[in-house]
């Protein structure tokens, strides 16, 4: 839709990305998520009393209880008169999370809304799927909940990374040229994070330390720091045995969340807040589920043409790095200068908790442009059975 009245990004902020089993698997996803929404509220100088709708996204609920969007709401102090959504659009939970806020702003049923994502993949269960109603002879099978609920492919029956290979494929990458890019996101995301450049969207967390021990407080990314390039390039193909996609060329299972508080044109005037940034448009798309890894290309023109800009217009873009050839084939079928592309590097490098990652790729360009002198973002993040979601924004 495009957007008549006004929806401002006052503050963004994300929790350092752990990585599996690292330093943040601890917590469980609406603990992750408590710590993003209140660094995000106490950023915007808002109350948490004055928040009127939570939407937040969640992808690997198995085990964390009910409503994780409502836990992840109550323990950052929102109120329980509060509603709280749950949002599971696999990795454009979080993004679509942002554009449903933005909606019911829009509508008019709010001025003041939470939005984001977070998931603890590191907590994420095996289920026994028979035990149930038993099983009467012969060995049982465990089903991993991180396969079977965000990187499994019901429609063809097989991973993400072999749609990945599609993609190599049809739109003609190579190996190299998947290793050279995920080499080019660490070196970046280590450059933002050497310069300091992250320390304006992460909000530093606390983690208690075991058994009556020193904890310790995170701040960076868990994953930036690992690039052995020589290494890299000698992995060997996860999926295919001559394909292109390894698993560090690929996004890596992570921990984390992002939050982001919108508020409407009206009561940013009544309250005299500073926004970061305007919502211009978003927008949906889909294809074929094993072609998910393109529908930002579909996605970003769409969201663009409703916010009647040209995508020569954009300053940045940020296209989640799902795997180093999806980041390739977008920015290629849109004929994006590489330049404009995840300026901080991505997820191959800073990982990718499935359900609050459309939210980090906000924060983080909201960063870029700002720490570039910018003012017109794009970000566009596909999700598993063929969709993707985009955003527009414009720095104010």
């Amino acid at each position: 839709m495009v957007l008549e009245k006004e929806v401002y990004i006052v503050a963004a902020v994300r929790t350092p990305i752990g990585g599996f089993g690292g330093s943040l698997s601890t917590f469980t996803a609406p603990q992750l998520g408590s710590f993003a929404i209140k660094a995000a509220l106490a950023k915007a100088n808002i109350p948490a009393s004055s928040v009127e709708e939570v939407y937040f996204g969640n992808v690997l609920t198995a085990n964390v209880g009910q409503n994780p969007a409502r836990q992840a709401a109550l323990g950052a102090g929102i109120p329980n008169s509060v509603p709280a959504t749950t949002v599971n659009k696999v990795c454009a939970s979080a993004m679509k999370a942002i554009a449903l806020g933005a909606s019911s702003i829009l509508l008019g049923d709010a001025h003041i809304i939470v939005a984001g994502g977070q998931e603890s993949m590191s907590n994420a269960p095996y289920y026994s799927t028979k035990t149930r109603w038993g099983s009467k002879y012969g060995h049982q099978e465990l089903v991993d909940g991180i396969v079977q609920d965000g990187l499994w492919d019901v429609y063809n029956k097989y991973l993400m990374g072999n749609a990945a290979e599609l993609c190599a494929r049809e739109h003609e990458f190579s190996r190299e040229q998947s290793d050279d890019y995920a080499i080019g996101s660490y070196k970046k995301a280590q450059a933002a994070t050497n310069d300091g450049s992250f320390k304006d969207e992460i909000v530093p967390i606390d983690v208690p330390g075991p058994r009556g021990k020193p904890g310790k407080t995170v701040s960076t990314d868990d994953e930036v720091p690992n690039l052995n390039e020589s290494k890299l390039r000698t992995i060997s193909p996860a999926f295919e045995k001559e394909g292109t996609v390894t698993a560090p060329n690929a996004s890596t299972l992570s921990d984390g969340a992002a939050a982001i508080i919108l508020v409407s044109g009206e009561k940013v005037k009544e309250l005299g807040l500073k926004p970061i940034a305007k919502i211009r448009s978003f927008a949906d798309a889909a294809l074929e589920p094993e072609r998910f890894t393109i529908a930002p290309s579909l996605a970003i023109p769409k969201a663009l043409e409703k916010a009647k800009i040209s995508i020569d217009e954009v300053d940045y873009f940020e296209i989640n790095e799902a795997f180093s050839v999806v980041a390739l084939a977008n920015q290629k079928i849109l004929n994006i200068d590489p330049s404009k592309v995840n300026a901080f590097g991505g997820a191959v490098a800073i990982g990718h908790p499935l359900g609050a990652s459309g939210a980090r790729i906000v924060c983080t360009l909201l960063n870029v442009l700002a720490k570039k002198g910018k003012k017109i973002g794009a970000a566009g993040i596909c999700n598993g059975g063929g969709g993707a979601s985009a955003l527009v924004v414009e720095l104010v």
